[in-house]
């Protein structure tokens, strides 16, 4: 947060000391609660689990694994939900959160219990995912649930995420039931995202892109995403490990935060391999301050979709109107920009050439920015693929 004063009321004697602030002790959920909701559990046949940021704050990856694997129940993850559990995890569903049709949205669809551990809202309005609000809930949270007519709980289990989740397990039982069908949906998932494992069409197709830097970073490497349509396919393809690796603006949404993020990153974690992964619209936002990365000493990536314009506000546009309109600009040499200001600058020439870029720019001494080209035709091969998604199971 950032106050700014009128020079005579900043230059003021300031008489008195800062006040105190109080640390609340953990608050526990009612067994009453944790009964109903282990009941719940304990009957359904279909359920899933939906977890949202609120489970990251609350440092509850571990719990959450413990509680979907113990009970056999699949998981999906909002954008800033990613890493809760293992992408690798056998019931890890990866991320919901598209304002469109996915493989994921069969599974709210054959649900009978939505199990949401931390989940705001915000992160991804209950409309898209039980719109006619029929879909029974679970709300397990460190706060009571906001309500509207698509996110009615059941029952809220209110007090500390991993407690709660520790308490409901010691009573769920769902030993004698059948595996979810929503379980069923990870080989698809798994298949959409090999299926761009070698493909080498240029401009770079975004899924190839994000596949090819995931092999790149390590487990505890972290990525940070701007807002473009560059986010849509991080949110999508780019799979996390552990929390907090994988930082995605949602929400307010505001463009221009991956530089900015990415030095933060950086500063706290010195070791660690850290990319800025952006637009090249939200890349011009704010790159001034690469000179702030190199002056403070922090040596990270920006990796730049470039496709000339706004690519997000574009694909909106046609999926509404069937055209755009003033949404392209021109750019500078993105890579004699870099060298000016006394980085390392790269231009992928080729889907080859992103793989060795990436591990080239990530061992240098400095901040370096990688100019890639992407083919955004994918966003409406995307819309048009899944708009008319059959769930029938």
């Amino acid at each position: 947060v950032h106050i700014d004063l009128p020079e005579n009321i900043a230059a003021m004697l300031v008489v008195g000391k800062p006040l105190h602030k109080g640390h609340p002790e953990n608050t526990f959920a009612a067994f009453k609660s944790i009964r109903e909701a282990a009941a719940a559990i304990s009957g359904a046949q279909n359920p899933l689990i939906l977890v949202g940021n609120g489970a990251i704050r609350a440092e509850a990856s571990d719990a959450v694994t413990q509680f979907a694997t113990q009970l056999n129940i699949p998981v999906a993850n909002t954008f800033m939900g990613k890493g809760i559990i293992p992408y690798t995890h056998h019931l890890a569903l990866w991320s919901v959160g598209l304002q469109q049709r996915d493989f994921i949205s069969c599974g709210f669809e054959n649900s009978d219990l939505v199990i949401a551990i931390g989940y705001d809202l915000i992160e991804y309005s209950p409309k898209k995912w039980n719109p006619e609000g029929k879909i029974p809930i679970i709300h397990i949270g460190a706060n009571p649930a906001e309500t509207d007519s698509s996110y009615v709980p059941l029952v809220e289990v209110v007090g500390d995420i991993s407690d709660s989740l520790m308490e409901i397990l010691k009573v769920a039982d769902r030993q004698d039931k059948p595996e979810p069908q929503a379980i069923s949906l990870r080989v698809n998932i798994q298949a959409d995202y090999e299926e761009y494992a070698r493909d080498d069409e240029f401009p770079i197709k975004p899924q190839k892109i994000i596949y090819d830097l995931r092999q790149v970073m390590g487990p505890d490497d972290i990525v940070i995403s701007d807002v473009g349509a560059h986010k849509m396919w991080m949110a999508r393809h780019y799979h996390c490990y552990s929390p907090n690796t994988c930082l995605i603006s949602n929400g307010f949404a505001a463009m221009g935060i991956a530089i900015p993020g990415a030095v933060a990153a950086k500063l706290v974690h010195p070791q660690r391999k850290i990319v800025a992964v952006t637009g090249d619209g939200g890349f011009m936002m704010n790159c001034q301050e690469l000179e702030t990365a190199l002056r403070v000493g922090t040596p990270f990536v920006t990796l730049i979709f470039n496709d000339g314009g706004y690519g997000l506000i574009e694909w909106k546009q046609q999926n509404q109107f069937g055209e755009s309109a003033f949404v392209k600009f021109g750019n500078p040499d993105f890579v004699k920009f870099a060298e000016s200001m006394g980085l390392k600058g790269y231009r992928v020439n080729a889907a080859s050439d992103l793989v060795p870029i990436l591990k080239e720019a990530l061992a240098q001494e400095v901040p370096s920015v990688i100019d890639c080209p992407v083919d955004y035709r994918e966003n409406y091969r995307f819309s048009k693929k899944f708009g008319d998604l059959d769930c029938a199971v």
